[in-house]
């Protein structure tokens, strides 16, 4: 079969799959070990598969002399992920292990493909790969000095293994001067109020963003992102607008990303035109037609995996002539996240097909994180004041858990379920549903200071790490609340 031919099959047959809703990481294992023996044999070895991946880093010199410390790992599957295993030591049989070192220290790492299947080995920073491992049992060893005191990514460079599991950390002294990134969306970045301006053009833009980001107190995961954060950017436009929008996939990324939105009349939503690849730009137009507050979110088969990655987000339809103002809008998505790890497992966290799949998640998150590094921490918990207005925009992206949202301590003075902005508000509501790829958008009064907590009342998630907190700051009124009994 001519090489030209073999190629359209094979491209034919994997976008078959993806339209097909059935891709998982296992089909990708199966693709891959069927992708090499179809095209070693018809192309009788005309065409280096190196040529189908990324470019390894160039490698740094060799330095001379016995190293440091040693390790060695070999390639595997864990459920449905791609991993790196540790052999002998303290790492003997550990899932992408943690690789410990001094600054100063040489350090080398051997690396044993286990499979007939393509890997490397990586670590950016020290700017060193292995090479390309094509054939079961071959080997290569990587010998470099670290001289920087961080917390460094070794991963597999072969397009879609990386953000399959293939990833891990080397460990640099304390690790204190590469901590992970934070993927949280602050709850008040959100674009101010339209108002009661006329229609016009509303430009977004969106970028798909893969990036290891701070899930919880010590331990990393594996994000999908529009822009960086969990849930990605709030776009506001109003009734009778032209939204466009512009979906840029990073080179970067191991996968195809799209974008639909709820607001949107049109196939998919926007995600049939908008399957893009990694480096690829699209853009697409549409009429806010409806008024109310809607879930945007990729569309990717497999599409519960890029959602519960952290790929969602909110975009609100105003009115005409606007929502009345407020002292304070706030922004919070509710998600799940599924590992092949336990909860409150330390370090590299891989992603688990099978626990999605069975909709048993590890954990639960307000805009993409625990509560200790989420919303309930200093740097992210939302803040108003004795005497203001305050609303809250509430999503969820699931994939497949509805939230009960309760803020404990507070009544939802006005309540609009299901995201609808022109039929009449729920009143005194105390906890309101948000269904998977549903929002709600709520107001109240804060009339007494403290610490209000944000849950879903299906409070053993809260033990799962779901957690918010709304502090108020101000003056108390006895009046309003106070401890001990009306007449002392």
């Amino acid at each position: 079969m001519p090489k030209k031919l073999a190629v359209s099959i094979l491209c034919l047959t994997l976008f078959g799959l993806l339209l097909s809703g059935c891709y998982s990481i296992e089909r990708e294992q199966t693709s891959i070990r069927a992708t090499l023996a179809v095209m070693q044999d018809q192309m009788s070895g005309d065409q280096s598969m190196g040529e189908m991946h990324s470019t390894p880093v160039p490698q740094a010199e060799t330095p001379d002399g016995p190293a440091d410390v040693s390790y060695t790992l070999t390639t595997g599957v864990s459920g449905h992920n791609l991993v790196f295993i540790g052999v002998g030591g303290e790492i003997d049989g550990q899932i992408n292990p943690t690789l410990l070192a001094e600054a100063g220290d040489i350090v080398e790492i051997t690396l044993v493909n286990a499979e007939a299947v393509q890997h490397n080995l990586q670590i950016d920073e020290f700017g060193v790969d292995t090479g390309f491992l094509d054939t079961q049992g071959q080997q290569q060893t990587i010998k470099f000095v670290v001289e920087n005191e961080g917390s460094f990514t070794y991963y597999c460079v072969v397009p879609g293994h990386q953000a399959a599991g293939m990833q891990g950390t080397l460990q640099v002294g304390s690790g204190e001067q590469a901590a992970a990134a934070s993927v949280v969306k602050p709850p008040d970045d959100l674009p101010a109020a339209v108002g009661a301006r006329g229609p016009q053009l509303v430009q977004a833009e969106l970028v798909a963003q893969e990036v290891v980001g701070q899930l919880a107190d010590g331990s990393t995961y594996p994000y999908f992102t529009f822009n960086g954060t969990v849930p990605g950017p709030f776009i506001r436009a109003r009734v009778g607008d032209t939204v466009e929008i512009t979906l840029r996939n990073e080179t970067s990324s191991a996968f195809v990303h799209s974008v639909d939105l709820h607001a949107a009349t049109g196939p998919g939503g926007g995600g049939e035109v908008t399957q893009v690849q990694p480096g690829e730009t699209k853009t697409f137009t549409f009429a806010a037609l409806n008024p109310g507050i809607y879930v945007y979110h990729c569309a990717t088969p497999s599409v519960p995996h890029h959602i519960a990655s952290g790929m969602y987000g909110l975009i609100l339809i105003e009115p005409e002539g606007g929502l009345p103002p407020v002292d304070r809008e706030f922004y919070v998505m509710q998600g799940e996240i599924y590992t092949a790890e336990p909860f409150g497992t330390a370090g590299q966290l891989t992603f688990s097909h099978d626990k999605m799949s069975n909709e048993d998640p590890e954990y639960f998150v307000f805009n993409g994180a625990v509560g200790a590094v989420g919303l309930a921490s200093e740097d992210y918990m939302l803040r108003a004041n004795v005497g203001e207005s305050v609303r809250i925009f509430v999503g969820v992206g699931g994939p497949n858990f509805t939230s009960s949202f309760h803020v404990i301590g507070e009544i939802f003075d006005r309540a609009y379920a299901f995201g609808s902005l022109t039929a009449a508000p729920l009143t005194d509501v105390q906890t309101i549903s948000v269904p998977p790829g549903g929002a709600v958008m709520v107001e109240f009064d804060v009339e007494y200071p403290g610490h209000y907590v944000l849950v879903d009342h299906a409070l053993s998630r809260l033990e799962r790490g779901l957690v918010g907190m709304l502090h108020v700051g101000g003056p108390a009124d006895p009046g309003i609340f106070k401890e001990g009994p009306a007449n002392p």
